[in-house]
Parts: structure tokens; C-alpha cells; sequence
């Protein structure tokens, strides 16, 4: 169970500029390259990590003020499948900021993601305002001009009573969202208008703007005895929603005109904090909860308040689940041990364990299967890596032999990693959440203490519908 983010500072990103013609760098030999493996390798005085700017499509690092611990793309209009560049993407995130008083929910639209630019990881250095400004490596330097491929960020602020733990956008209205606030209360908002206005502006440069608007809640539920983290729409009843708390309750809510009908007498099966809640893809009654008692449990709201089945899924505390919307049948749930699991639902009363990975050497912070492949997923880990696997992979003696003899002209590689481990990202500060743009396929947002980033790595693949 980590989730905090530490002493919370206002993020900047800044270019850090690189000196051409520099005699004194171009006289010393380079050192051979060396391939990074983490919670194995240490850092030498001077030695600094650099990332190939060809295993991306595009990475670029934003922030929005404040650091994040939650965040949510919003499903638009654009188009269901969007696979050339430049890209659009609208997002909601809430802050964790240093005073309660300074929290705010940041709308926001980024557009002109371009991926024939591929900039750094920003570095978070002191206070000031809000801008997409990236490193760039001294080859990319002559790119850093051009406007044209420039990203460009705009930025509504709503105000928010204390730290947002977690935001979730409503899939079937986008402008709907759901906060899970540190105070001990659950809001449901309506962002139509911020949404609205960012859709209709032509803005040329990053708006972002230090105004914080006051907009009431469509709702606010204090029914939870404390705080929580645990919060899931149902893609498939739209408006009903489920909230768990630190105090093992859950709640039902109910969507009634234009309001929500909160049933007062929760779910309890727990026997820690739940924390987190994910609705089946495809049953309208039945959602999946996980705890910091090490249990997943899968509850059907039409036969009780208690679970309908519990499995013991980690030794430790279970942070995070995530079911597969393409495959219903499995789910993944990452644990404070650093492992992670994928179950077979049908096999749930039984051996349901398909898959279990122990890479990761930190608590895992955040797991979500890909919405276009149904083999693949991404998980982060507080141990400042995110990952993306494919199950479907096997290890294949020969072909790894000839990639060892090829990889080992460029760099010394690690010859112990899981052949189903697809990439590996490195470069934020205490990774917090990770999530898969449903209608961009390859693109992944995540937010750490110093920010976020947009990936699309190189060797995802993913199949298009045919035209």
C-alpha cells in the first residue's frame, strides 16, 4: 500500500540546453554502452542515464502544477480508432498539493503530438507555471525551434476540497467524472463546459494560467467512515458507480435523473482497507474489488452485500487490479512485494493462476491491460519503472541467441529477463498510475512526483481494424 507522493513541490519543466562545440566533451572517449537494469545497477559519480530515442514514437514529459496521483482520459470524439500523427488527447487529473487549500482538478487538452519529434524526459526543478517545454537531446537540438512540432497544452483548474487520491471519467459521458478526495468524501462532477471550451479553442501556444474556478459538485457523498482510493464506473450500466474506503466498505451508486441514489448499507467481505474496485466489462451486476488483506474478491450486487467468491491473489497487500475488457475472463492484480498475477476467472473456485511475475522490485502503484490487445498489458512500480509485457510470447532459444550476438555490438544486455517483458520505461520519480489512450492505439499517459509522460514505444504493435 503506497500511495502517497512526498513533499509535493510545483513542477516546471525547463530545456536543459546542450553546448555545440564543446571541445573538452568531444576529446574524452566515449564508454561503451551499457543496457540498465534496475535494482542491479548503480550509478557511478558522473554517470548519468541517457534513453534511445529510437525504441519511441514519441515521449514527451507535462505537468500541470502540482504533482498527481490520479489522472483519467477522456474519451472524445476524434475518432474511435486514431493511428497518424498529430495526435489530440483530453484528460482530467487531481493535484496533491502543499496546502489543502491549493487542490484543483486540471481539465486539460494536449494537441500537436507529433511523433516526429521525440523529446526527453523533463526534469522537475523548482516552482513556476504550468508548460509542455522538453529536454532534447544535442542530436534533436536544430527540431527545438520549429513550432510545428511543438505540443501544446490548455488548461482548465477547478477547485477541489483537499488532495485528490483518485479521478475516474464515465467512458459512456466523458464529462462526468467521479473524485475520491483525502478528506474522506466521494464528488461526482460535471465538466461539460471546461471540455466545451477547450474542444471550440484554436489556442497556438500552451495556455495554462494560475485561476482556480469554484464549481459545485453534481453530488457529494460523506457517507465513508475514512478515506479511500477505490473507485470504478461500470462500462456497462452508464452512471452506476462503486466506491471503496480504507475502512473495508463499499458503496453502490445508483444513477437517479440527473443525481445518484447512494445506498447507505455497504458491501463487506474485506478485512483491510479495499484498495481498488473494477466493474466486469461485460456483466451489468458484478464488480471486483482488491485488498490490503491480500484478497480479490468478485461480488454480484444482486445476491447480497457479501462477496459472491474470495481468493487469496498475493502474500501482501493487493494494490491494484485491472480486468480485461478484451479477454473478460482475466484479471491482473499487482501487490506491495513488487509481483504481479493474472487469473483465470473461470477457473476462480480452483487453480486460477495463469501467470505470475516477481520483476519489479518495488510495490506495484498501477496495472491496466491494453484496450487493443488482449495479451498485453502495462504495469508501474514505485521502484520508478513501467513495463509492458505480452503473454502471448514464449521464449524462443534460437531467435534469442541470434538477438544476444546483435544486442551485444551495441551494449551489454541482461541475458535474465522474462522473454513476455515487451518494454521497459525508466525516467519518473515515484510512479503513481498509468493509463492506455482507448482510442489511440501504443500511447500510454502516466504521472509520477515529478510529472507526466506520453509513450508510444516503438515495438508495440497493434492490429487495426480493417476500413
Amino acid at each position: 500500500m503506497v500511495r502517497s507522493l512526498k513533499k509535493p513541490k510545483k513542477i516546471k519543466h525547463r530545456n536543459k540546453e546542450s553546448k555545440k562545440g564543446d571541445s573538452s566533451s568531444s576529446s574524452v572517449p566515449s564508454a561503451p554502452a551499457k543496457v540498465w537494469e534496475p535494482g542491479v545497477d548503480k550509478l557511478e559519480e558522473g554517470e548519468e542515464l541517457q534513453f534511445d530515442p529510437s525504441a519511441y514514437n514519441y515521449l514527451r514529459g507535462f505537468g500541470i502544477g502540482w504533482p498527481c496521483l490520479s489522472f483519467d482520459i477522456i474519451h472524445d470524439s476524434l475518432g474511435l480508432v486514431r493511428s497518424e500523427f498529430p495526435h489530440t488527447l483530453y484528460g482530467v487529473a487531481g493535484t496533491q498539493a502543499e496546502q489543502a487549500s491549493w487542490n484543483y482538478i486540471g481539465v486539460f487538452k494536449i494537441s500537436n503530438i507529433s511523433g516526429k519529434k521525440r523529446g526527453l524526459v523533463p526534469s522537475a526543478t523548482g516552482d513556476g507555471d504550468t508548460d509542455m517545454d522538453s529536454e532534447s537531446s544535442s542530436d534533436e537540438e536544430d527540431d527545438v525551434g520549429d513550432a510545428s512540432a511543438q505540443p501544446i497544452l490548455q488548461l482548465h483548474k477547478v477547485a477541489h476540497q483537499g488532495g485528490v487520491n483518485r479521478i475516474r471519467a464515465m467512458s459512456q459521458k466523458p464529462h462526468i467524472c467521479a473524485t475520491w478526495a483525502d478528506r474522506g468524501h466521494v464528488q461526482v462532477w460535471d465538466f461539460a463546459s471546461q471540455l466545451d471550451a477547450l474542444a471550440e479553442s484554436n489556442a497556438q501556444s500552451s495556455q495554462g494560467g494560475n485561476s482556480i474556478n469554484r464549481v459545485a459538485p453534481v453530488i457529494k457523498f460523506d457517507g465513508h467512515r475514512d478515506e479511500g482510493f477505490a473507485i470504478d464506473w461500470s462500462p456497462v450500466v452508464t452512471g452506476r458507480l462503486v466506491s471503496g474506503d480504507c475502512n473495508r466498505c463499499i458503496h453502490l451508486w445508483e444513477p437517479s435523473n440527473d443525481s445518484w441514489i447512494v445506498d447507505a448499507n455497504p458491501f463487506v467481505g474485506h478485512q483491510a482497507s479495499v484498495e481498488d474496485l473494477q466493474w466486469s466489462p461485460t456483466e451489468a451486476d458484478v464488480f471486483a474489488s482488491c485488498s490490503v488483506d491480500g484478497d480479490i474478491s468478485i461480488w454480484d450486487s444482486r445476491i447480497g452485500k457479501s462477496p459472491a467468491v474470495s481468493i487469496k491473489a498475493h502474500k501482501t497487500d493487493a494494490n491494484v487490479i485491472s480486468w480485461n475488457r478484451l479477454a473478460s475472463c482475466m484479471i491482473a492484480s499487482g501487490s506491495d512485494d513488487g509481483s504481479f498475477s493474472i487469473r483465470d476467472l473461470r477457473l476462480i473456485k480452483g487453480d486460477s493462476l495463469v501467470a505470475h511475475f516477481e520483476y519489479h522490485k518495488q510495490p506495484i502503484t498501477s496495472i491496466e491491460w491494453s484496450p487493443h490487445e488482449a495479451s498485453t498489458l502495462a504495469v508501474s512500480s514505485a521502484d520508478n519503472q513501467l513495463t509492458i509485457w505480452d503473454l502471448s510470447l514464449e521464449r524462443d532459444e534460437e531467435e534469442e541467441a541470434e538477438f544476444k550476438a546483435k544486442i551485444k555490438e551495441q551494449a551489454n544486455a541482461p541475458t535474465n529477463l522474462p522473454p513476455q517483458l515487451l518494454f521497459v520505461h525508466q525516467g519518473q520519480k515515484d510512479l503513481k498510475e498509468l493509463h492506455w489512450h482507448q482510442q489511440i492505439p501504443g500511447m500510454i499517459i502516466s504521472t509520477a512526483a515529478d510529472g507526466f509522460n506520453i509513450l508510444m514505444p516503438a515495438n508495440i504493435e497493434t492490429t487495426l481494424p480493417s476500413a
